[in-house]
Formats: C-alpha cells, sequence, structure tokens
C-alpha cells in the first residue's frame, strides 16, 4: 500500500492527466505558505506519463476496451484492472528488461488515457481504478524510487 503522501499526489496526478491539466494550466495543488521551488507539481508528471502512454498499439487496446466498455457499471473497474494485467503480460513477454513495475505503470496510463478518448462516461470509474491501481500495486515501489518526481524522469 502506498504511504498517505504518494496517495494524494497519485490522485492529483490522475486528475490531471484525465482532465487533461498540462503545465501551462498549471494544476498545483495551495500551497500553505510561500511557493517553494521543489514543490510537487502533479502537471509535470502528469505530461511525463502521457508521453510514456503516447506510444499504444491499438491492435492490442482494441480488445481490451471491448472488455471494458462491455462490462456491467459495476464492473469497470474489474474489467480495467484485468485489462492492465493482460497488457502487461503481453509486454512482459516481448520486453522481459523492462521492470514489472514500469510495465504495470504504462499500461495504466496508457489503458486509462484511451478510454477516456474513447469512452468518455467512463472516465470517473476508470479515475478511480487508477488510482487504486497505482496506490496499491505500484504505491511503495514509487515511494522507493524517491515518488513520483523519481519515477517521472526516468
Amino acid at each position: 500500500m502506498a504511504p498517505k503522501e504518494i496517495e494524494f499526489q497519485t490522485i492529483n496526478i490522475i486528475r490531471c492527466l484525465l482532465e487533461d491539466i498540462s503545465t501551462d494550466d498549471r494544476c498545483m495543488v495551495e500551497p500553505d505558505g510561500a511557493v517553494n521551488e521543489d514543490q510537487f507539481d502533479p502537471t509535470l508528471i502528469a505530461d511525463k506519463l502521457r508521453e510514456l502512454a503516447d506510444d499504444y498499439d491499438e491492435k492490442v487496446i482494441q480488445p481490451l476496451m471491448k472488455n471494458i466498455t462491455q462490462a456491467a457499471a459495476d464492473q469497470v473497474v474489474t474489467a480495467f484492472g484485468d485489462s492492465v494485467d493482460s497488457l502487461c503480460k503481453s509486454w512482459v513477454a516481448e520486453r522481459a528488461e523492462v521492470s514489472a513495475e514500469k510495465h504495470l505503470l504504462k499500461a495504466t496510463i496508457m489503458l486509462g488515457l484511451y478510454v477516456k478518448r474513447n469512452s468518455p462516461c467512463l472516465t470517473g470509474a476508470i479515475q478511480n481504478a487508477m488510482a487504486n491501481i497505482l496506490n496499491t500495486r505500484l504505491g511503495t515501489w514509487v515511494a522507493d524510487q524517491g515518488g513520483w518526481d523519481e519515477v517521472a524522469s526516468h
């Protein structure tokens, strides 16, 4: 499970990502005091994650998207998670040199953005599913890397 700070950052990153808020829009969480140069900026991370997700393969994504859109409303989160896992497995077979965590991150972001573009009515459910996957399955890894800023810089 992710530390509380990572959970909070993840939710803000996903919000910026799915609401198409970029560094130009400055989706900053209002600071309690003076602005610090090192302050966490979820828009920077969201921009990096968009770049990561840009190289998706529609031949792989289309069948996964069909599963998600055909799922009953209460099963969208499960269908999304299953689709992320399926995507990760196909990538691991092709590129074993990339860590499983990076595959999971890329699959979650890529599939989330694809669903948002093609089924905008599912954005709320997908936002929750993405935050859940990233916080429960990658939260500790993100913290071990030094936080989202460090993950995005690689």
